[in-house]
């Protein structure tokens, strides 16, 4: 199968004007982003800021209620059309603005006007980041709209959905980054594999744990993507969940929920002690995330009948103290274990299903292999990027 292909001219060096508006608009649309993103080295700093951004622009036409499931549709095939250069981005941007509608923040919605711009820097980008980037925005396109289509208060169907659903969302961006990663340090190389497997546990741990943080804001807007399977072995219909009303069967579902996260970040500390110690700045990126996710699942823990993510929000004293101890021990892969042990001391454990644990190559990894519309496709196309730039 042929690498994806990009209808453009050589890759420009990209203007001023696009990488101050990329620097800008990073802190307006993600405050986490903008605080993890300025650690990598600069090679992985515009690649990866860019990124985001594309995947916020994905994000923003998927959630904007005022458009139909067919626009949706519609207008994320013209997105990713407009990043692949097969259609005029600006066109793309001036179908979509005046559309969004004050649900979308306003930085969201200056984003999506400013598309063109955003692409500049996509273009000046080397081919293997550009194509990592394109593969990612394909995936979580489709596989977002896939699962918003059906959305509702009834929940997941079971926890094997919310796997899916967790890599469409988040299990794809940890492979793309790891083949940025990979691709910025071919000391890697031979552990590509076996990061590609454990980007999809931190993907899927970070994504758990704002599921959990966010059900009530989600229910707001109708949609739930809790598990019904694990709540019904207690006898709670999500369709019927009302905040302040919480029982016994719920807090022991969630306190289970908590406990699954809590493993996948297990392997998410794995994936982070996998990359040389002397890149600490890209180990102070999926560090700093990863701490953060740990301290909020204590919040949940202690606040298990809570009814508003606020309640469960990390305090800012508790992220400078994230920040002060990952640098103090970001070297140390035994002092960052322990670290984490500490920072996680109390919370459950819950054993992940077997499939997280079979051995596979990264284009079968769980739960990608259950999902028809990736299996056996975009990651051949991985595949054979790999053999052009990594000979």
């Amino acid at each position: 199968m042929p690498m994806i292909e990009f209808n453009t001219a050589p890759a420009p060096a990209g203007s001023d004007q696009a990488d101050a508006y990329q620097d800008a608009i990073l802190p307006k649309v993600s405050r986490t982003f903008a605080l993890t993103i300025p650690q990598l080295p600069p090679e992985l700093r515009r690649a990866v800021a860019n990124a985001y951004l594309l995947c916020r622009i994905a994000d923003t036409i998927e959630d904007e209620p005022a458009l139909s499931a067919e626009q949706k549709r519609s207008f994320e095939n013209a997105f990713v059309d407009a990043v692949t250069g097969d259609t005029d981005a600006q066109e793309v941007a001036d179908d979509v603005a005046p559309l969004l509608s004050n649900e979308t923040l306003e930085a969201e919605r200056d984003l999506m006007r400013r598309l063109p711009l955003v692409l500049e820097v996509t273009r000046s980008l080397e081919p293997a980041q550009q194509a990592s980037i394109v593969k990612c925005l394909k995936i979580m396109s489709h596989g977002m709209h896939e699962f918003q289509r059906k959305a509702g208060l009834h929940g997941l169907p079971t926890l094997h959905d919310l796997d899916r659903y967790c890599y469409c969302v988040a299990g794809v961006v940890g492979e793309m980054l790891t083949e940025l990663f990979v691709d910025f340090e071919p000391a890697l190389a031979p552990h590509r594999n076996t990061m590609l497997r454990l980007a999809v546990s931190f993907g899927q741990g970070l994504q758990m744990t704002n599921i959990l943080k966010d059900q009530w804001e989600d229910r707001t807007r109708g949609a739930c993507w809790l598990p019904q399977d694990m709540f019904a072995r207690h006898g709670i219909k999500l369709s019927e969940l009302k905040s302040g009303k919480q029982n016994a069967g719920y807090a022991a579902t969630m306190s289970e929920l908590v406990g699954i996260a809590h493993a996948h970040l297990r392997q998410a500390l794995d994936y982070t002690l996998l990359l040389p110690s002397r890149h600490a700045g890209v180990r102070r990126f999926c560090l700093w995330a990863i701490g953060m996710a740990l301290l909020t699942l204590q919040n949940l823990r202690n606040n298990l009948d809570f009814s508003a993510g606020t309640q469960i929000k990390i305090s800012r004293k508790a992220v400078a103290r994230t920040i002060l101890f990952t640098k103090l021990f970001g070297k140390s892969n035994g002092a960052l274990r322990w670290l984490f042990a500490v920072t996680a001391r109390g919370l459950p454990l819950t054993p992940l299903t077997a499939e997280w644990s079979e051995p596979s190559t990264p284009a079968r990894t769980w739960p990608k292999r259950s999902i028809p519309h990736i299996a056996d496709i975009a990651w051949r196309e991985t595949a054979d990027a790999q053999e052009v730039h990594h000979p």
